[in-house]
């Protein structure tokens, strides 16, 4: 069942949305050119049309596989909602009673995890925090790296009490796949197949990034957009580790666009999507400014838009409320891909809806 309660776009005409397309087409060109990036990809879904916009520049093309880096959290968030869905978790209670792992964090719930609210040490001002170091390396696994994570006390001087305040990314996210793998019993790559299996997303899959990152984080081009050049790991990266082609991601979008559902499977509640959606860090400690954030999910709180970019220049968001979303893939940097979406958002609202 599709979700009813967001407003209806207004009526666009064809050539009205064509000409502005031609704009949003013209913009991204002049942006590769001028950056003297690779390519790019963006695609444009709406909610009751599908896909409605679907342009490859440069060498990139839909068979392309890229490593997307934070815009896997909406992914990740999305493996423990499925299983709170399962009734083998609950994200609102304590880890501690969850998975029996003792440490000094009794009151760490997987909903503050996947909201950054958790206390533990964020990816700022320190990306490779060194009693976190495990969710950068290959060798372990994923539950012995996040019950590390949980229970070491050498963060203990850094962190602090849950949901007080926003720190994003960094080891909570590695801490969350391994409370998925513990609860359910089955490796991440296994959780991820089977949550997102009816949306056909054959491309999707996680590695981890510690092979690849020589400190500076750019793009690490030895992925050349093969997974199988990434040696196989039981510790994937579960907050930046993803790697998908563009329309398998405009597919994820178009699902959070219909109520939970790929084909005639119902993927997730409309219950477990406003979760994610909900500003999270708004209601639980009324964090300020202008920005908020979900699960695996930021608001713009003057938009209304939700958006999960990555370090990378892959920029997914989505327009709830009009009913259509955008996934942007750069393999360059955010501050590129953040910048091309500032020049195409208002462009790409205006073919959509007339705005």
């Amino acid at each position: 069942m599709l979700a009813t309660a967001c407003s209806s776009p207004t009526e666009v005409s064809a050539a009205d949305r064509a000409k502005v397309f031609g704009e949003v087409t013209n913009a991204v060109t002049s942006f590769v050119d001028e950056a003297q990036l690779d390519g790019a990809t963006l695609i444009i879904v709406e909610r009751d049309e599908g896909v409605i916009y679907e342009e490859y520049f440069g060498a990139f093309d839909a068979e392309r596989v890229s490593l997307i880096a934070s815009a896997s959290k909406m992914i990740s968030a999305g493996v423990l909602l499925r299983l709170q869905e399962q009734q083998l978790l609950n994200i609102e209670a304590p880890i501690e009673q969850v998975v029996g792992w003792e440490g000094n964090n009794p009151d760490i719930t997987t909903a503050q995890l996947l909201s950054n609210s958790s206390g533990l040490v964020g990816i700022a001002p320190d990306l490779y925090y060194a009693p976190y170091a495990c969710q950068w390396e290959s060798p372990g696994t994923l539950q012995a790296c996040g019950e590390t994570i949980f229970t070491t006390t050498d963060d203990d001087a850094a962190q602090t009490e849950p949901d007080t305040g926003f720190r994003y990314g960094g080891g909570q996210w590695q801490v969350a796949g391994a409370v998925a793998e513990t609860v359910a019993g089955e490796s991440w790559n296994e959780l991820v197949r089977k949550t997102y299996a009816a949306c056909d997303v054959s491309s999707l899959g996680y590695i981890s990034l510690g092979s690849l990152l020589d400190g500076s984080f750019v793009y690490p081009t030895a992925f050349g957009g093969d997974p199988t050049s990434v040696a196989p790991s039981d510790n994937p990266n579960i907050e930046g580790g993803a790697y998908i082609a563009a329309p398998d991601y405009a597919k994820l979008l178009l699902m959070h666009l219909r109520g939970g559902v790929c084909g005639d499977t119902q993927v997730f509640s409309q219950e477990s999507l406003d979760t994610m959606h909900a500003d999270r860090v708004a209601a639980a400690y009324d964090q300020p400014g202008d920005t908020g954030y979900g699960m695996g999910w930021w608001m713009d709180r003057s938009t209304g838009r939700i958006s999960d970019g990555g370090a990378w220049g892959t920029i997914p968001w989505l327009d709830l409320d009009d009913g259509y979303g955008v996934v942007l893939v750069l393999e360059d940097s955010g501050a590129n891909g953040q910048t091309l979406r500032a020049e195409i958002e208002g462009l790409i609202a205006r073919a959509v809806v007339g705005e």
